[in-house]
């Protein structure tokens, strides 16, 4: 018979589970989020036998089962509630073997839970570089569970790991650690409360309980007041006593060399890159780089894109028969998702250099370096990562920011992290920029649109930085939090795990953006397309009488028709509806229509312009949209639309507005509030209409 067994990856963070996960489970996993929270969860598949299947659940790194943070807070309501559908078969701990004694407190914890227990040694290769060597016998011997020494990023190993999910033995192991210190009928009384018969799975309930929402609180609290039990004092005796049990296992089964080589380059290197000032420069250096590769290396893919999806166009405007669905296919879902699809390789771009400064371990230096800049605007160095992260989009980043224990240093990063210039900008930034700035433009070897890209998100660093200071004194105070992160090893970027996330990202801005724009598209072309019945019959009407008496080509009548009618239609009428709100920072109406449909997802801004602009005309390439933007003439002032103050105003617009509706939701469940997804959704729209109007009239 078929059986499937369900494992967890358990282990702190930067000790390798995802490149073990990815190992195990190469594609054959789905992302979705924990039972009742929006934290999320990677399940995959490994085939063990022809028989046996195990689904691997990658839990969130953490450090000890009392936890501080989102994110710890699931690993611990998993492990510790064996009535959960997921709950583990086995536990698969996976530890960094170059700091061992930090990993295993986690791990003797976890097997007190009485759950069975594999200890993956993992990354015993930089160990040994550092002159670090196991006996892992006797360290198997020592903690009374079974220990395999791995190489995730290599993916060695994997094939034994396999072998000991099969043994049914290793799921009766038990428990290393006594809690003799405590009086047995304390434990029984708390046992029989929580309905748990593990006393040590029954205590930390208890405790978790007590500080957190539970029916059972009270309860609790007058258990303890019953036997004088005081949870930190305890807290601290368990860490004390599994650390000396530790320190024996260790020293028992280590073996170590002086004088390390790695460790040293390690040393070295840290001393320039998290440097006071150094390190900073460096960061911003990279940075720079980051920007310049995003415009030279991506020419030639957005070509091909473009190339591709103008060729779609033309056979399908010539295959299918003239009419409605032929007009709808080409000017209203081909032009929408060109004007998106186009600047994929600019986002796979930006992704490939954040995930190679996580894989090599970077990132968390700059989280380090960049802890005394943070400090005075209320947040601390670990809000480095979502607003870095939130580069690539703002919904993880938020998500992300779970491992930051002060909830106001965490509700601040929060609210500022939006303002970090996302992908979903990236094609605004690239369309506007193009028009603003030569193709051929040169500042000394570098592109200059790469420049005033990389000006673009600074902007959004600088106005971060600059709202969290101003949130800083509104925002509660809960309690002096301290930074403390830990920064792995250096490590060579493992080809195969970048390769996964950028598919995994390309993959959920195609289909997770391309859905949208679709919609969008064919909403908006309907829109553009029709109007009242009598105004677009008068138009008709009008340029049938011209044919005959005009010298105007036949393409030109067409472009002069496909305009009024475009005025004339439903979503021309609703732009003008509009406009007068937003004429003081240089946009029309067409111009208000994108504003408005990429309330959706930033990016549809794009694909709106292109929609709106092939709308009665031809649409030979993408080229030919941003010429018909650039050549567009204000009939009020005889001026170009898109002059150099609108183009500026529309891009310091874009760079503050929340036009994101899928960040709104996430930061009101993050918060468990709609009032701070209001307050962020205000305060941002009122500081990006303000900052563009300022813009225009500076440059008008």
């Amino acid at each position: 018979m078929k059986q499937e067994i369900t494992v967890a990856l358990v282990g702190n963070p930067n000790s390798g589970k995802t490149s073990l996960f990815n190992a195990l489970t190469g594609l054959n996993y789905k992302v979705s989020n924990f039972p009742g929270t929006t934290v999320e969860k990677k399940t995959g598949y490994t085939k063990l036998t022809n028989e046996i299947t195990a689904q691997i659940i990658d839990l969130p790194g953490t450090y000890s089962l009392y936890p501080k943070s989102a994110d710890e807070l699931v690993t611990y309501e998993l492990l510790r509630n064996k009535s959960e559908t997921n709950f583990p078969d086995l536990v698969l701990f996976i530890a960094d073997a170059s700091n061992l004694k930090r990993n295993l407190l986690l791990m003797s914890q976890v097997a007190d839970l009485g759950v069975p227990v594999i200890l993956a040694l993992n990354m015993v290769d930089l160990a040994e570089r550092r002159g670090i060597y196991y006996d892992l016998d006797s360290l198997s011997s020592s903690l009374n569970v079974h220990v395999v020494s791995i190489n995730a990023r290599k993916r060695t190993g994997v094939d034994e790991i396999k072998k000991e999910m099969l043994d049914e033995h290793l799921r009766n192991k038990t428990s290393y650690f006594s809690l003799d210190f405590l009086d047995a009928q304390f434990l029984d009384e708390v046992s029989s409360l929580t309905d748990k018969k593990n006393h040590y799975a029954a205590l930390q309930y208890a405790i978790n309980a007590a500080n957190l929402i539970s029916t059972k609180s009270k309860q609790i609290r007058e258990l303890f007041a019953k036997y004088n039990f005081d949870a930190k004092a305890f807290q601290e005796k368990e860490i004390l006593e599994r650390y000396h049990i530790i320190d024996d296992a260790v020293r028992l089964s280590r073996k170590q060399k002086e004088g390390s080589f790695a460790k040293s380059l390690t040393q070295k290197a840290d001393k320039i890159l998290t440097h006071r000032y150094w390190g900073i420069s460096i960061f911003l250096g990279i940075l720079f780089l980051v920007f310049q590769a995003i415009f030279s290396w991506s020419s030639y893919p957005m070509d091909w894109v473009e190339m591709g999806f103008t060729a779609s166009s033309q056979w399908v405007e010539n295959t299918l028969p003239a009419g409605v669905l032929n007009d709808m296919m080409v000017h209203g879902i081909l032009a929408g998702l060109s004007g998106v699809m186009v600047f994929l390789p600019q986002i796979i771009i930006l992704f490939a250099f954040i995930a190679i400064m996580e894989d090599v371990g970077y990132m968390a230096r700059v989280g380090f370096i960049m802890d005394r800049i943070m400090r005075p605007f209320g947040m601390n160095g670990k809000s480095i990562v979502p607003l870095i992260s939130g580069m690539a989009c703002a919904v993880p980043s938020i998500m992300s920011s779970r491992s930051i224990e002060n909830k106001k240093e965490r509700l601040i990063t929060i609210l500022v992290t939006p303002l970090m210039s996302c992908s979903a900008r990236l094609p605004v930034y690239t369309l506007l920029i193009s028009m603003l700035v030569p193709a051929e433009a040169k500042w000394g070897p570098f592109n200059l649109h790469g420049i005033v890209l990389m000006f673009m998100y600074l902007v959004g660093f600088a106005a971060a930085l600059f709202s969290a200071f101003i949130f800083k004194f509104f925002v509660k105070a809960e309690s002096k939090n301290y930074f403390l992160m830990e920064l792995p090893g250096y490590k060579f970027p493992l080809i195969n795990n970048i390769l996964i996330t950028l598919y995994d990202k390309g993959k959920a801005f195609v289909w997770g953006a391309g859905k949208i724009i679709v919609a969008v598209s064919v909403i908006l072309w309907a829109l553009a397309s029709f109007g009242p019945r009598e105004k677009m019959r008068a138009i008709d009407q009008k340029y049938l009488s011209l044919v005959a008496n005009t010298t105007l080509t036949s393409e030109t009548l067409a472009t002069q028709k496909g305009t009024e009618k475009l005025q004339a239609s439903y979503a021309g009428e609703f732009g003008k509806f509009i406009e007068p709100v937003i004429r003081p920072l240089g946009f029309d109406w067409k111009i208000g229509i994108a504003l408005l449909t990429s309330l959706a997802a930033r990016e549809v801004f794009v694909g709106t312009m292109s929609t709106i602009y092939s709308v009665g005309g031809d649409i030979d390439d993408l080229n030919s949209i941003r010429h018909k933007m650039s050549s567009e003439i204000n009939p009020i002032t005889g001026k170009p639309v898109f002059s150099i103050a609108t183009v500026l105003s529309l891009m310091i617009f874009y760079a503050f507005a929340l036009q994101c509706m899928s960040t709104v939701s996430v930061v009101k469940t993050e918060t468990q509030s709609w009032k701070w997804a209001g307050v962020q959704f205000l305060y941002m729209t009122v500081l990006a209409y303000v900052s563009s109007l300022v813009v225009f009239h500076i440059f008008s």
